[in-house]
């Protein structure tokens, strides 16, 4: 019997797309799935594939709490809580990867924290946390792409330490006084001073309060800070200010305060 050279070639392609697995084909990643979620702790990484990753209602179920535009190419990750606070960081993959984490039962959980890029949170001793790394682009695709996700500690919390010089100034024509002094703070990334005064006159007060902001400067080391206090009820003058500074700062996970209360003795002029 004759066979055409056609018809051997329709044949080997038959069988060459018969055995060979196309893309569309390739299997989702293991933790694909709530059910699945893979074990995560301090110190673990990955770089997976998510192409082929997908997303149900449990996704929807989390993100409706957290309103991230997408859920697309989503894994799972389950961390047992340790007290101590936890940076899960995916902005190192190769797309726009965010993070969703979350507490209780499947279709049940209450979002911890989320967001893009990285999210940190405080892992208590005896919590499951659910973790869910997403592509939150809102393009319909559900690509995914080289997801590059790590856990690691978070940093101490910040310190801070406040002081007030005992003399400042006051301008005797708009009555705004000048109060000054030195800060120093580590693991923040900022620093924030409220500045309240009170100058008694007889038996009357005048009230005034202001502000210090500074950020990069949590380094350890001693800074000038000054702020103008501005007068609610009257004008400050010369003389004897009681004062309370507040001061504060915040890191990933957590925030410090301090206070310095100082009697100022401001001085007159014109400024």
């Amino acid at each position: 019997m004759k066979i055409s050279l056609k018809l051997l070639v329709a044949l080997g392609a038959a069988v060459l797309i018969a055995v060979w697995p196309s893309a569309a084909s390739a299997a989702a990643p293991s933790n694909d799935t709530f059910p699945n979620a893979a074990p995560a702790s301090i110190g673990f990484s990955q770089v997976l594939d998510t192409t082929q990753a997908t997303t149900d209602a449990d996704d929807a179920q989390l993100n409706a709490s957290c309103g991230a535009p997408a859920t697309d190419a989503s894994v799972w990750y389950v961390l047992q809580g340790s007290d101590q606070g936890v940076v899960v960081d995916v902005s190192q993959s190769d797309y726009s990867a965010g993070v969703l984490v979350g507490v209780g039962t499947e279709g049940n959980l209450q979002t911890v924290t989320c967001g893009p890029g990285a999210v940190s949170f405080f892992a208590a001793a005896g919590t499951t946390y659910y973790i869910l790394a997403i592509d939150d682009q809102n393009d319909g695709g559900g690509n995914g792409g080289s997801l590059n996700i790590s856990f690691n500690a978070a940093p101490p919390p910040p310190t801070v330490e406040v002081t007030v010089n005992p003399t400042g100034t006051v301008n005797t024509r708009t009555g705004v006084a000048q109060i000054s002094g030195t800060y120093s703070c580590t693991n923040g990334d900022f620093i924030d001073l409220f500045v309240n005064a009170q100058q008694n006159v007889g038996r009357f007060a005048i009230l005034g309060s202001g502000e210090f902001f500074d950020s990069g400067t949590c380094d350890g080391a001693s800074h000038n800070w000054s702020a103008d206090v501005f007068p609610e009820n009257g004008k400050f003058a010369g003389g004897k200010t009681m004062t309370v500074t507040d001061g504060f700062s915040c890191g990933p996970i957590e925030c410090t305060d301090s206070f310095a209360e100082q009697t100022v003795k401001l001085h007159g002029g014109r400024h």
